[in-house]
């Protein structure tokens, strides 16, 4: 992304011109274009124009449209990015108030301005316009007929192509139609790899499958490669690395990421640090909840004792339409920073990013441990503000409860089933965290 113009006041209103150089700068733009900002940018209309015999032409122009954002939509597969909106700004072919479709295009500039651009916002922008982004690593996951290859930016994971091939079945004394059909479908894989793959910017090229489907593409690999002279293939098989994965679907890049060998080879990169972080936060759910807590509410409970060594959380959250809610999520980053936190943003689009949504979004692990942290949080608000309804749902056990913990009953005459209570959320605790 190139950052043409920057126009903001101290109150940090103000806009910004951008251009998208590379596909993984779309989506840098659907964070940064939200609801209720206003968009300026080149397009194509068609416009019809009457003559007095009543006759009609119709000629596409291209004109630039200022409108004011209602939805935006992006597209994973092509790396595209739809906003919809109302036009602001009237021109000599297109009415105010005209609702309109932008898409955005590679190296066709855009100004957008914002009422507030905030801290995630600017970070964002700093982020996009950084030249040293770029593909760490190239995954090609398969088992036998299909495969994915898939290249894994700092950003996102981006699905390049997806090979399916028929390959008949071995059958006793007629294997020759089984090998043919293999060939054919490792001849379409390494057409895909030359295509997609830029050795010169790959660290490592990931060939991961179940069984010895991988070595077997692999030795073919360089066969082909010696007897055609593809030099690329030869000059680089030290970045191949050969992986076990549960089958040849895009969700086994999960599994991968996790291998030991992965992790030490991509040390430096920022999808093993987020894979990394995300492993060490379940290990202590598991082994040290006091330690470990998800969810909005607690987590800005534990920030208000600075209590926040990491925080985890996805970029998703902070494409909420609720502009109250963004605000606070935002003022929670900011003030972690503040307090000599870390902030880790992962990415939605990326194999940790989708594990964390489903632990709310947002998660932290403690410098030092805040036993039963939500358990307080809740009791000091029921009994601060409790009504006679509040009292009789108390005494029926129908306190809603933090996703960390089960449901703990506030009876101080029944010690024995708060025990048991404790005791089952460790064993609950533990097993989930066990499941990752």
């Amino acid at each position: 992304m190139r950052l043409i113009k920057k126009n903001l006041d101290r109150g940090l209103s103000g806009e910004l011109r951008l251009e998208p150089e590379e596909q993984e700068d779309m989506w840098h733009a659907y964070n940064l274009i939200a609801v209720g900002d206003s968009l300026r940018a080149s397009t194509v209309r068609k416009v019809v124009q009457t003559t007095d015999t009543g006759s009609s032409t119709t000629t596409r122009k291209r004109m630039t449209l200022t409108i004011d954002v209602k939805t935006v939509s992006y597209d994973s597969a092509a790396c595209a990015l739809r906003i919809k909106g109302c036009t602001i700004e009237e021109n000599e072919y297109v009415k105010k108030g005209s609702y309109h479709t932008l898409d955005l295009e590679l190296h066709n500039a855009f100004t957008l301005h914002k009422h507030e651009w905030d801290s995630i916002a600017m970070d964002r922008v700093e982020m996009a316009c950084n030249p040293a982004h770029q593909a760490d690593v190239a995954a090609v996951v398969m088992h036998e007929g299909l495969a994915n290859v898939c290249l894994i930016t700092e950003h996102l994971t981006i699905h390049r192509q997806k090979i399916e091939h028929t390959i008949p079945r071995k059958r006793k004394g007629l294997c020759a139609q089984h090998d043919r059909g293999m060939e054919k479908f490792f001849d379409t894989i390494i057409a895909a790899i030359i295509k997609h793959i830029d050795f010169s910017l790959i660290k490592a090229v990931i060939i991961a499958s179940p069984g010895f489907i991988k070595d077997q593409f692999f030795e073919y690999m360089l066969n082909k490669a010696a007897r055609d002279d593809e030099r690329r293939l030869l000059e680089n098989r030290s970045k191949f690395l050969l992986l076990h994965s549960s089958n040849g679907f895009k969700h086994a890049l999960t599994e991968i990421l996790q291998d030991p060998l992965v992790l030490n080879r991509l040390s430096d990169t920022k999808a093993a640090e987020e894979m990394k972080l995300l492993d060490q936060f379940m290990r202590l759910l598991n082994d040290e909840p006091d330690k470990a807590y998800y969810g909005l509410e607690v987590v800005e409970k534990a920030n208000q004792s600075q209590a926040i060594e990491y925080l985890l959380i996805t970029d998703e959250l902070f494409r909420n339409i609720d502009f109250t809610k963004r605000r606070r999520f935002v003022q929670l980053v900011d003030s972690v920073k503040e307090s000599g936190g870390t902030v880790r943003l992962f990415s939605s689009m990326h194999a940790s990013g989708e594990r964390l949504s489903q632990l709310t979004g947002i998660a932290a692990i403690l410098r030092f441990p805040m036993p039963d942290l939500d358990l307080f949080d809740e009791h000091h608000h029921h009994h601060a503000e409790i009504t006679n309804e509040e009292q009789d749902e108390l005494e029926n056990d129908n306190l809603s409860h933090n996703p960390n913990r089960p449901v703990h009953h506030f009876n101080n005459t029944d010690d024995d089933q708060s025990m048991d209570n404790n005791r089952t959320f460790k064993e609950n605790g533990r097993a989930e965290a066990s499941a990752w």
